[in-house]
């Protein structure tokens, strides 16, 4: 029996996926994929499952996510999805499809957010005067 263990990150959320030998269940946080809310992020998440054809159907993935918001934590599921199914069916095919239809899905967007300033609320060049 076969398992790899991946991570992603998007942002601030980490998302650590574990692949095995299975019937095609797909859980996120102990929730089925069918079962997760909203709808755009689910079709997000299945995009993977969808270019891997038959392999996802031989396989059971649970991806374990924390911090962040949700659309962070999506991004951040797709990717240790996409990573461990790349890693798992040792398949450069594979890898080139992802590649082909979106970098991001074995690629991590390493953008954040531009820190605060000291003595300052927002990330901001310098404070604009009001009185112009």
């Amino acid at each position: 029996m076969k398992i790899v263990h991946i991570s992603g990150k998007r942002k601030r959320a980490i998302a650590r996926a574990t692949i095995r030998d299975g019937t095609g269940i797909v859980r996120i946080n102990k929730i089925n994929l069918e079962n997760f809310y909203p709808r755009i992020l689910r079709m997000k998440l299945m995009e993977p499952l969808i270019l891997s054809e038959d392999m996802a159907n031989n396989v059971n993935i649970d991806v374990t996510v924390t911090g962040g918001g949700i659309s962070g934590q999506a991004d951040a599921a797709r990717l240790a999805i996409a990573r461990s199914l790349a890693e798992y069916s040792k398949n450069d095919k594979l890898r080139n499809v992802f590649l082909k239809y979106d970098r991001h899905l074995l690629v991590a967007d390493v953008r954040m957010p531009e820190p605060s300033k000291p003595n300052d609320s927002k990330p901001r060049a310098k404070r604009q005067k009001s009185y112009r």
